[in-house]
C-alpha cells in the first residue's frame, strides 16, 4: 500500500512539473481544476486516516513532540489547529462508512469532511442527510446545518451553554511576521452582540473610505472598529433603544425591521461625532420556534438559533430579549412557517392590533360575547418576556382579564375563541407546557 502511495506520488510529481496551465484550453483547466481537486480531497482522506493510526501509538512521543496534533503539524507544515481537526476526522471516519467512502472517492473536502464527522458523530442518523447536503450546498450551508444537527443532538442545551461560558478565552499572539492576532471563544449570542456593537462603527469607516477613494477590505476596517471601539469606550457610543413603531406581523410578506431610536445619554455630549445604529447594520436577527420559546427548550425539530451565529439554548435568546441590548429583533417560528415578529414594546404595533380585531370581535374566551372595551392581553406577562408576538396576544373583556391577572386563570392553548379554565385545569398553559416529568 505504502509503495503504490509512493508510486503515486512520484507520478504526481511528474505531472506537476511539466504542468504549465498557459498551454491547455480554458476548457482543459476547468477539467485539470476538477481533477485535482478530487486527488487532493482523496489525498487529505488518506493523511487524515494514516495519521489517526500514528496517533494511537507513541510515535509522536518517541519524536519528541507535544502531541499527535504536534507531530502531524510540523511534518505536514500546517497548523496544530488543522492537524488536530484532522486527526479527529480520521478517528471519526472509523464509525462513518458512508463518510468515509465518499471522501474516498474525492466527494469531501477535508473541511466537508469534518463538518460531517463531527456532527454525524453526535447524530449518526443524519449521516446520509448531511452527504447529500454536501453535494448540493456551499460550504457555509453544510457546516450551518451540521452545527443544527449537534444541537439537536444534545440532551440539554443549557447545559451546553453553560459549558461553552466556562471555557471561554481570549489570547493574543503575534506571529511570525510580528502582526498581533486576536482568538476569541464564547456563545454564538456573545459574538453576535460583539458583532452588532462593531458593525456602525465599521460601516462608517468604510463609507469614509470610500469617499477618499481608498480600497480595502471589509475584515480591514472591522479590525479598524475594534481598535476605535477599544480607544473610545462604550461611553462614546450613544445608546440605542427599540421604538414602538410599527413592525409587520403579516406572514405573508417578509417581517419589516424595527427603526432604532436614539436615546438621551448624559456622555452623549463627549463624544464629537457618536456613531449612529441603523436598523440596517445592528440588528440581531433570532429564529425560535414558539413552542420552545414558551416551553424554555427546544424539542426534536425546533428551530433556538441566533441567525448567522447558530444553534442557542433558549435561555440565550431570553437573556437578549431582557436586556434588549444591542437592537434585537426575534421571528417566532413554528417549522419553516413565520408566525410573529417579536418587538421590544409592551403596546401591539398597529397591525397587530387591526389583526387581533379581526381574530377577536368579542372576548376570546368561550361562551363570553362581549364586545365593547376590550382589553389586549399577553399571554405570557410582558414584564417577564419582554416581547410582544401576534400569537401570543389576545383580546379579552375586564371580566376574564381580571381572572386571569389575579386569579391565574387562562385561555387553553390556540387560537380564536376557546375554553377559559382555572389555574387546576390539566387543559392550562402552565400545565401544559410543564416539563416532561412536571408535578
Amino acid at each position: 500500500m505504502c509503495q503504490r502511495l509512493g508510486e503515486l506520488r512520484e507520478a504526481m510529481g511528474d505531472c506537476a512539473a511539466r504542468f504549465d496551465a498557459d498551454l491547455i484550453t480554458a476548457g482543459d483547466a476547468s477539467r485539470a481544476v476538477e481533477e485535482a481537486s478530487a486527488i487532493e480531497k482523496m489525498a487529505a482522506t488518506v493523511k487524515a486516516l494514516a495519521a489517526a493510526r500514528v496517533a494511537r501509538t507513541d510515535v509522536w512521543r518517541r519524536r519528541g513532540d507535544r502531541s499527535a496534533a504536534h507531530e502531524l503539524a510540523r511534518r505536514t507544515g500546517t497548523s496544530v489547529g488543522q492537524a488536530a481537526q484532522a486527526l479527529e476526522t480520521g478517528r471519526r471516519l472509523s464509525a462513518l462508512p458512508e463518510t468515509a467512502a465518499a471522501a474516498r472517492r474525492g466527494e469531501l473536502s477535508a473541511q466537508q469532511a469534518s463538518a460531517i464527522a463531527d456532527a454525524a458523530g453526535a447524530d449518526p442518523s443524519a449521516e446520509a442527510e448531511l452527504l447529500d447536503q454536501a453535494r448540493r450546498s456551499s460550504l457555509q450551508e453544510l457546516k450551518d446545518q451540521c452545527a443544527r444537527t449537534r444541537a439537536a443532538a444534545l440532551p440539554d442545551p443549557e447545559a451546553r451553554r453553560r459549558r461553552i461560558h466556562d471555557r471561554r478565552y481570549l489570547r493574543t499572539y503575534n506571529d511570525s511576521e510580528g502582526a498581533w492576532n486576536l482568538h476569541m471563544r464564547d456563545n454564538p449570542e456573545v459574538g453576535a452582540e460583539i458583532m452588532a456593537a462593531l458593525a456602525p462603527i465599521r460601516d462608517r469607516l468604510f463609507a469614509q473610505a470610500r469617499a477618499e477613494g481608498r480600497r480595502e477590505p471589509l475584515e480591514a476596517y472591522a479590525a479598524d472598529a475594534l481598535a476605535e471601539l477599544a480607544r473610545d469606550g462604550s461611553g462614546q457610543q450613544a445608546p440605542f433603544e427599540a421604538s414602538a413603531s410599527e413592525t409587520s406581523t403579516d406572514t405573508s410578506t417578509e417581517p419589516a425591521s424595527i427603526t432604532p431610536v436614539p436615546a438621551q445619554s448624559a456622555q452623549s455630549t463627549q463624544a464629537a461625532q457618536p456613531t449612529k445604529r441603523s436598523a440596517a447594520n445592528t440588528k440581531i436577527l433570532v429564529r425560535v420556534d414558539l413552542e420552545a420559546l414558551l416551553r424554555g427548550y427546544p424539542a426534536e425539530g425546533e428551530c433556538c438559533e441566533v441567525v448567522g451565529y447558530g444553534p442557542v439554548a433558549v435561555s440565550a435568546i431570553a437573556d437578549m430579549i431582557r436586556t434588549a441590548d444591542p437592537f434585537l429583533v426575534a421571528v417566532a417560528t413554528r417549522g419553516k412557517e413565520v408566525v410573529g415578529v417579536a418587538h421590544l414594546g409592551r403596546s401591539p404595533t398597529a397591525h397587530q392590533r387591526s389583526a387581533l380585531e379581526w381574530l377577536y370581535p368579542t372576548c376570546a374566551a368561550e361562551g363570553c360575547s362581549a364586545l365593547g372595551r376590550l382589553q389586549m392581553d399577553h399571554r405570557v406577562d410582558w414584564a417577564q418576556s419582554h416581547v410582544t408576538v401576534l400569537d401570543l396576544l389576545d383580546r379579552l373583556c375586564a371580566h376574564h382579564h381580571g381572572l386571569k391577572t389575579h386569579e391565574g386563570w387562562a385561555l387553553v392553548q390556540g387560537s380564536g375563541k376557546r375554553a377559559f379554565v382555572a389555574p387546576d385545569d390539566p387543559r392550562h398553559p402552565r400545565r401544559a407546557n410543564a416539563p416532561p416529568g412536571a408535578a
